[in-house]
């Protein structure tokens, strides 16, 4: 067979093509494949609640020593 051989740099360049970052025009929709479960919204949600809570707390030290 033929090889493809491609270098880095084109490799990099693709990543950040347009076409790379949109999906398919006629890909069907199905829930935790090709767009979030609502599972997975709430979960993310929930984690974004949790971090910008954890933000607000004043910093602690993770380990109290007792010398």
């Amino acid at each position: 067979g033929t090889h493809i051989i491609c270098d880095r740099k084109f490799l990099l360049e693709c990543k950040n093509s347009p076409a790379a970052r949109t999906p398919p025009c006629c890909l069907p929709q199905t829930p935790g494949v090709t767009s979030l479960a609502l599972s997975s919204l709430v979960k993310l949600e929930e984690l974004k609640e949790r971090n910008e809570s954890e933000e607000a707390m004043p910093d602690q030290d993770q380990f109290e020593m007792d010398i």
